[in-house]
């Protein structure tokens, strides 16, 4: 992949384990192209501010990448060494640590998202009690580890109802929206070491609960341990970010590219609901949709959450 995209690997920084190159370090470094110059993204912050011109200069990195003391030796700046003895600490300290490449792929994809993707965004509250109930009836006779768990039936619902809402399960290409004939639902999962991947769950929408959930399992261990599959990868058509397990009650997304929908799942709460004219207290879950306004509307959105409640009101057919 690197030698098709045109990238030297001895200046990619590898995320994987011990600083082993990954197929996402790859996949989110910028080809080099005859006309890039290689520099580390300190020294062309510097050549930015400075007004430098990259291509004036010779690096004495390895491969010969331009470093920021190149950068700063063209200007007449001290180098960093001299620059930490007269400066506080803390802002020494912070001019000179370079950003991880994984946080730093992220920090690119997230800014070209906000900057081509016209945002909006929905949310509803989903009354979990039917789906909890039910769940809790099938785990009744489940050997432990093989019990259902919320998230399982909250991401087969999200498979569904992508499925049935076609419009906002596909890409954003050459400027027209292009469906997908299946459902490839990426999980976001954050990594111990700091990061972010969106691995995909292929025909989520087919398999079976307790299938999906090994298959979920399996996906998060992959990925916190740097061994995704290439299959796991490729191309997810709607993304869910879950972030119940963190405390946080709604999750408003940005949207990976070229993806045009992302569904945000909370923590699952106990509030008090009206249910015939009597109040009592249910399970319930907030899910909102970030959605490309190129590619569809409000009123697409919103069939998108009813279908996910309609089809936790009768988990049953998950």
């Amino acid at each position: 992949m690197a030698e098709q995209k045109g990238i030297d690997l001895s200046s990619v920084h590898g995320s994987g384990k011990g600083g082993r190159i990954t197929r996402f370090d790859v996949e989110h470094t910028p080809a080099e192209g005859p006309h890039r110059v290689k520099a580390s993204p300190l020294a062309r912050r510097l050549a930015r501010s400075s007004g430098v011109d990259l291509r004036a200069l010779k690096g004495t990195g390895r491969g010969g990448t331009i470093r920021a003391d190149d950068v700063r030796a063209a200007t007449g700046s001290p180098p960093a060494s001299t620059v930490e003895s007269h400066e506080p600490a803390r802002r020494s300290s912070a001019a000179a640590e370079p950003q991880h490449p994984a946080r730093a792929a992220i920090a690119a994809l997230m800014s070209r998202a906000n900057r081509e993707i016209p945002h909006y965004y929905l949310s509803t509250t989903i009354d979990l009690a039917v789906a909890m109930a039910w769940m809790r009836d099938r785990n009744a006779s489940r050997p432990v580890v093989e019990r259902l768990v919320p998230a399982a039936l909250l991401l087969k619902s999200v498979a569904l109802a992508a499925r049935q809402v076609p419009e906002l399960n596909g890409y954003w290409k050459d400027e027209a929206f292009v469906p997908s004939p299946t459902v490839r639902l990426g999980v976001a999962v954050s990594l111990r070491g700091g990061g972010l991947v969106a691995p995909a769950l292929a025909d989520a929408d087919t398999m079976p609960l307790p299938e999906l959930m090994a298959a979920l399992k399996g996906l998060v261990s992959r990925a916190r341990s740097g061994r995704l599959r290439a299959s796991e990868t490729a191309d997810p058509t709607l993304t869910v970010t879950n972030l119940g397990d963190q405390g946080v009650e709604a999750v408003f997304g940005v949207i990976y590219p070229p993806q045009v929908a992302l569904v945000g799942l909370g923590r699952v709460t106990e509030r008090p609901v009206a249910v015939d004219g009597m109040l009592t207290v249910h399970p319930t879950v907030t899910a909102t949709l970030a959605a490309d306004h190129r590619a569809s509307d409000g009123a697409t959105g919103a069939r998108l959450l009813t279908a996910i409640d309609r089809l936790l009101q009768r988990p049953e057919e998950l």
